[in-house]
């Protein structure tokens, strides 16, 4: 669904510049700039999201809340409202997440923690922190026993498709108003625990992703953020 994202934006982009020349030609008039036009930078990449993320609920809350600055904006009632209802809704929006991610609890879940148990013992994993920053770490013909990911307002990227694997391994991953991508090769299977609050675990790669050899446990949580399990590098022109 990810390649619908550019596909909507472009509509958006061209609808936009259908109204400034139309405007502009007198061809109609149409006022783009009314009360609260503003909102919409909030409204159009949330619906946006909605169309092409598998994670509904954060774009839900935000999709609702510029709807409702909209509506203050619009004199419907005063922001003193709506900033309470913003509130109220995000705070739904986060209990419903924590009672889906607990309905989700499923075998898999189980089996991650279990295997996270058994490989952390007597083991120091490496460790990438970015906050307010990025962090890159790429492996070269070296062998891979685990890793700690954490990332705060910022990027972590850990690159695992020239890695040496010799053993089942374990990676923790955490981020809040962040993101992290994993790259593995076609070897390697990756298996998820995910308890994020508006975000979650995206799984990019294509094909079999259950035939490697080898078992990455993935322990990911976190909120506003995500994280990106990936095969290949997008090529950039």
């Amino acid at each position: 669904m990810k390649q619908v994202r550019p596909i909507v934006w472009g509509i958006a982009i061209i609808a936009l510049g259908v109204i400034f020349g139309g405007n502009a030609l007198r061809w109609f008039s149409l006022n783009i700039f009314f009360d609260g036009w503003w909102t919409l930078f909030i409204i159009i990449p949330s619906v946006i999201s909605l169309v092409t993320e598998k994670e509904k609920l954060s774009s839900l809350g935000f999709l609702a809340a510029g709807v409702i600055l909209l509506l203050a904006a619009q004199n419907v009632f005063s922001y003193d409202i709506a900033w309470k209802v913003i509130l109220a809704v995000f705070l739904v929006m986060i209990g419903l997440g924590i009672i889906v991610k607990s309905a989700m609890y499923n075998k898999n879940d189980k089996e991650v923690e279990r295997k996270l148990e058994e490989l952390k013992d007597g083991k120091v994993m490496d460790s990438q922190v970015a906050i307010f920053s990025g962090s890159e770490r790429t492996y070269n013909d070296e062998e891979f026993g685990g890793s700690n990911l954490v990332a705060v307002f910022g990027g972590v990227d850990l690159d695992l498709r020239k890695a040496k694997f010799t053993k089942d391994t374990a990676i923790k991953a955490f981020c809040l108003f962040g993101g992290i991508d994993i790259k593995v090769s076609e070897e390697v299977q990756v298996k998820i625990k995910s308890g994020f609050i508006f975000g979650g675990v995206s799984d990019e790669r294509k094909g079999d992703v259950n035939k490697g050899k080898y078992t990455v446990y993935l322990d990911a949580a976190g909120g506003f953020g995500g994280v990106e399990i990936k095969d290949k590098v997008k090529s950039k022109k």
